[in-house]
This record gives structure tokens, sequence and C-alpha cells, in this order.
């Protein structure tokens, strides 16, 4: 079995500038790729996004891939692979009614998560979830994951049921790989 870090997007690898869609939007946060890079020398690195934005009719999901392969892209000539990248494009309150759904697939829940199991053979409790809000936090918690509030985005305040608390990526790749 393999190990992986689950990693949020906006606010956690690149700046959250809400709906971050546009690629001249596309703005790493300080530290995020020296913490990648540390990061991926003994784990896979798996983005899993909320991206709600299309449900809500702001953006599509061909605008959504354009942005995402740019930011690989961009990620690879830093030298950092991302492993896989899943999304949610559902809301309940979505205008978009093929999106406009309860699905297993939105964090806190697991659905992604429970599909990045099944791609790559993950023992969920070798794994960590990475982000700067609660729907982050939750979601690894009900993955039976370890878990880290990196203070980058919108949740200043720390997540006190989060297994460790963070300024950035390099402090959660320190902190992650001096792990006992």
């Amino acid at each position: 079995m393999s190990k992986a870090i689950f990693l949020d997007r906006d606010g956690t690898i690149n700046i959250d500038k809400c709906y971050v869609h546009k690629i001249e939007d596309l703005e790493f946060l300080p530290n995020a790729i020296e913490g990648l890079k540390k990061l991926q020398r003994e784990y896979k690195l798996i983005i899993i996004t909320n991206q709600s934005g299309i449900a809500r009719g702001f953006y599509t999901e061909k605008d959504y891939f354009t942005f995402r392969d740019e930011m690989h892209k961009k990620l690879r000539e830093r030298g950092i692979l991302i492993t896989a990248e899943y999304f949610c494009p559902h809301h309940p309150k979505g205008i978009i009614e093929k999106y406009k759904v309860y699905c297993n697939c939105r964090k806190p829940k697991i659905g992604m998560l429970e599909q990045a199991v099944k791609d790559f053979n993950l023992n969920l409790n070798e794994c960590w979830m990475i982000g700067d809000n609660i729907s982050d936090i939750g979601a690894g918690k009900n993955a039976s994951c370890r878990t880290i509030h990196v203070l980058t985005g919108e949740q200043k305040e720390p997540i006190v049921y989060a297994d460790f608390v963070a300024k950035d990526l390099i402090e959660v790749a320190d902190y992650i790989l001096n792990d006992p």
C-alpha cells in the first residue's frame, strides 16, 4: 500500500481569489513550492478540491480543466509532480441543474478520498489531509487520515481538532517528515 498527502487547492497551494478558474489568477502561496518539493520525496501528492463555482454557474468544467492543466504544468516546471487531482463540481444550491445535487464527493464527505484509495492502493491511516478550512479537516477526519490545518487561506482561527496547525506548507512538510 502507498501513502499520500491529500491537499486542498485554493488557499492551500495557490492564493484563493474567490472561485479561482482563470489562468491569470494563478499565484502560488509563499513557501508552497518548497513545501511540496519536500513532501513529494516520501508521499504521492493528490489534490482534493471542492469546485462549487461550476454548480453555481461562475465557470465551466472546461474552465476548471484548463486551469488545472496550467497549474500542473507550472508545478512540473518547478520540479513538482501532482499524482492526481480530484474535484467536486456539485453544490445543493447550485444553479446548473446537473450539478445541483447532494453528493458523496463534496468535502467534508470522503468520496474523492475513497476514489484515490481505489486508484492508488492507499492506506488512509498513513495519509494526511492538508487544508485551509473546516471542510478539509472534516474530510480528513471522516476518512481516518491525520490532518493539518494550514493558516494560508480563508480560515485564520486554528481548527482545534486538526492534528497540527501550520503557518504554511514548509512547516507542514517539516512536521510530517519529522513525525515519528
